[in-house]
């Protein structure tokens, strides 16, 4: 079967993959797109388990004080390299890991 760029496209769309891996995807399943992506989330377990095992040894720290000055959080957050603990989305992301634990309080 002809492997279109609608179909990679398509495929891209629902598994927010990369496009040669979608065409290969495709490829492998004669351009079913049902199967590819069963496939690509085997296939994707299968990568997380490897990395399960990795060291996260970098990361951030962020803390937070409520307004009333009576409760504080510290939160850490890893990840594997400097290069990610000094990005945006990062540093984001820790920041609000810290405001929903001042939220939410938890013990």
């Amino acid at each position: 079967m002809q492997i279109t760029a609608a179909m990679v496209k398509e495929l891209r769309e629902r598994t927010g993959s990369g496009m040669m891996e979608c065409k290969k995807a495709l490829q492998e399943t004669d351009g079913n797109i049902d199967v590819a992506i069963e496939n690509m989330r085997k296939s994707g377990l299968a990568k997380a388990d490897k990395k399960a095992g990795r060291i996260a040894a970098e990361g951030r720290i962020a803390i937070k004080i409520s307004d009333d000055g009576k409760t504080a959080v510290i939160a850490e957050v890893n990840c594997e390299t400097d290069f990610v603990s000094g990005g945006d989305d990062f540093l984001g992301f820790v920041n609000e890991v810290a405001a929903v634990a001042l939220e939410n309080k938890p013990e």
